[in-house]
């Protein structure tokens, strides 16, 4: 039998998801190892295989493919680990990325740090001001060379930096994504100086391959942030992809892509694994929300360290994020957006003295060591999933399948320390806070995400994944206005499993002004080349990559997405291009009122504007190939009464103070059928996640064994 597995390295657990040939699935979840991934790695693999009943070598040899998603990259710019990078700019702008935009010093601060301005500072850069050097060239907004390139002072400016202790070099000139002449001189000067075959060769990174778009200083640092992961991620996959081939595994190492697809590790850039785990599972939503017709869906997922949001309108994908921060940094990359605060079941729980001694919760995080007070691996502070400990939603003795024992009195002793006793109330009112806070802040932050977005937040499906999104869905669900819940039967290793439903597919993009509307002359564009020919340039990279990967063109698919926008405005919108290239006039005009139907439905039919010109600012062109569409059985729906067997005990929940601890039944997931039916309260438990079902609220099984939370109240 074949398989495929999903792999989603997350802050506290690396989560894995099994597909069978036949349609089943096995899942997994072992510690994220942040010292060596790869010991997590391998270990999942053989959790995988012994629930197979296999040996490691015959599950790895019987795999048809690996997709990964990882955090290397993000964790080498938290902890400054990557290389001295030299950094060669046209001469006069090398202080660019020292200046950033108007608001760099706040890009990837949390919302609290945001609004601290006494104690905010700037990041300190990825490249320090004396390794950046300028060279003497210009070339015009045309692409037309205004000032040639010396060969010589390019020498000149690269022993400068090797003599600094380079260790690689980025290349970021002006107008280079127009024309790279000059860009791809300098690299070819570098190559000359330092071959791949001396110990000395050094990688070298072009703004215009890595970001051909518009945008000095986001292009630049997409450059540097690629550069600066890229060493350390090629040496990991290394060790990963060599590790499974000496274990048996014969096929190619694929890689997540924030773009929304998979590509071989080999021919993939550092930094498109940025943020990959959430759009895998954002994927996985859509896949899943297609078999139960949920056009509206928000997915959330909720883990150990993070709290991830994405929208799916009308069952696409359509939000991307135009300028996403990584680290600190603002790039360009043509990502999906998912948001991602600092939630989960680690998020420690403080004492605000500043704030006249209010309670928070996060954004800090135990982690996966030394997790929670309650895993007793050395954690002092009181986290979220203490809280639900002490509350009773979770079972000490019954977490992750009974494979990992919880010690509540730790989790009391930590509560009642740091929260219960400063704020004079008891330990079990304490934790009930805890919880309401970081249901609250989920909640407000998952309805500003979707009714910002021009949308009614009463008319989508509520996707709770992770490992707690299931026991906290119902808290945050009243903060939304949602009246349906679907916790997915994969979902404590969602990223993974969203991971096994991605296509391959990438994203190849240019920025290109041109007026598809005149506001001027009140006419539409007459010359077709000028869009025409760029879209064949992008096709023919396209066809050439996947090519290059072993994929036959009669398999691949293409797809337009332009950025456009009226006359005079800054802010793009996404636009699905009717058709991929332009054959009539009849054609332009089905484009523009394609802009301004997206445009209406994002901002009303009131702000649209036609008569202000329409112009296309940035080409997306993205290229997929064929494959077996998505599916998973649909089981027959049982009695809704459930089987006795499936009621395991009756425990003590703490819903509110006001009611203090009430007598609740307790239910085994694995003896409930599709059908069965429970009204709350109520805890359901499974060995990798627990579902909570509070008073006002019922349960039921779908056909795919999705459990469905509904209001009763």
């Amino acid at each position: 039998m074949s398989y495929t597995v999903g792999i989603d390295v997350g802050g506290t657990f690396t989560d894995f998801y099994c597909a069978h040939e036949g349609g089943g699935f096995h899942t997994a979840k072992t510690p994220t190892t942040h010292y060596d991934l790869s010991v997590g790695f391998m270990r999942g693999m053989g959790l995988l295989a012994k629930g197979l009943k296999l040996k490691l070598p015959e599950f790895l040899s019987g795999l048809s493919s690996v997709r990964y998603s990882t955090t290397v990259g993000t964790n080498a710019l938290i902890e400054r680990t990557g290389p001295k990078l030299g950094l060669i700019t046209t001469a006069g702008f090398e202080d660019t990325i020292f200046i950033g935009r108007g608001r760099s010093w706040a890009d990837g601060l949390g919302w609290q740090q945001g609004r601290d301005l006494a104690r905010i500072e700037k990041p300190v850069p990825l490249i320090s001001p004396d390794m950046v050097v300028g060279v003497r060239e210009r070339i015009d907004y045309a692409g037309k060379i205004i000032a040639p390139l010396s060969r010589e002072e390019v020498l000149e400016k690269l022993q400068a930096l090797v003599d600094r202790g380079a260790q690689g070099f980025v290349v970021s000139l002006l107008w280079s994504f127009v024309n790279p002449e000059h860009e791809q001189f300098i690299k070819q000067v570098i190559e000359e100086e330092y071959p791949e075959d001396y110990l000395g060769s050094m990688p070298v990174i072009l703004s215009s391959e890595i970001s051909p778009k518009a945008g000095e200083y986001t292009r630049t640092m997409t450059a540097v942030v690629n550069a600066y992961i890229h060493g350390l991620m090629a040496d990991e996959l290394n060790k990963l992809g060599n590790e499974l081939r000496d274990g048996g595994y014969k096929k190619p190492l694929t890689l997540v892509h924030n773009t929304g697809g998979t590509k071989k590790a080999s021919r993939t850039r550092a930094v498109l694994t940025h943020n990959a785990g959430p759009v895998a599972g954002l994927h996985g939503a859509a896949a899943l929300g297609g078999l139960s017709a949920d056009g509206n869906i928000v997915f959330t997922d909720m883990g150990g360290t993070s709290f991830d949001i994405g929208l799916i309108e009308g069952g696409a994908i359509k939000a991307h994020d135009f300028i996403p921060v990584i680290d600190r940094w603002r790039t360009n990359i043509p990502a999906i957006e998912v948001k991602s605060i600092g939630a989960g079941g680690g998020s420690i729980a403080w004492i605000n003295a500043t704030l006249g001694d209010t309670l928070e919760v996060g954004p800090q995080s135990a982690g996966s060591m030394p997790g929670p007070a309650c895993y007793d691996k050395g954690g002092k502070e009181p986290t979220v999933t203490d809280a639900d400990l002490v509350l009773g939603l979770y079972n000490a003795e019954n977490y992750l399948g009974g494979e990992m024992l919880l010690d509540i009195d730790l989790a009391k002793k930590a509560i009642n320390e740091k929260i219960a006793q400063p704020l004079g109330i008891p330990v079990e009112e304490a934790a009930w806070r805890i919880r309401r806070m970081i249901d609250a802040r989920m909640g407000q932050e998952v309805f500003n995400e979707v009714a910002l977005k021009g949308h009614d937040p009463r008319t989508f499906v509520l996707y709770a994944c992770g490992g707690a999104g299931g026991a906290h869905a119902v808290g945050f669900a009243p903060f939304i206005g949602v009246s349906k819940i679907v916790v997915p039967l994969q979902s404590s290793v969602f990223g993974a499993f969203g991971a096994s439903t991605m296509a391959i597919k990438e994203v190849w993009e240019r920025s290109r002004s041109l007026k598809l509307f005149n506001w001027s002359e009140q006419a539409y564009l007459s010359d077709l080349a000028s869009f025409n020919d760029l879209v064949s340039e992008l096709v023919d990279l396209a066809t050439r990559d996947l090519k290059l990967e072993g994929f036959n063109e009669r398999d691949m698919a293409f797809q337009l997405e332009l950025d456009m926008r009226y006359g005079s405005q800054y802010n793009m919108t996404r636009v699905t291009a009717p058709k991929l290239r332009l054959d009539n006039a009849d054609d332009v005009k089905a484009l523009c009122d394609a802009f301004t139907a997206r445009y209406a439905e994002v901002y009303s039919p009131e702000a649209t504007f036609p008569a202000g010109g329409i112009n296309v600012e940035s080409f997306f062109l993205t290229a997929s190939v064929a494959q077996n569409p998505f599916a998973l059985p649909a089981e027959t729906l049982a009695a809704a009464e459930p089987d006795a067997s499936a009621k395991t005990e009756t425990r003590p929940v703490y819903w509110d103070p006001a009611d203090g601890f009430v007598a609740t039944p307790i239910y085994d997931a694995r003896r409930l059928k599709p059908g069965n039916r429970l009204a709350g309260p109520a805890v359901i438990e499974s060995p990798d996640t627990t579902h909570v079902v509070a008073p006002g609220w019922t349960f039921h099984i779908d056909a795919w064994r999705n459990g469905v939370l509904e209001r009763s109240a």
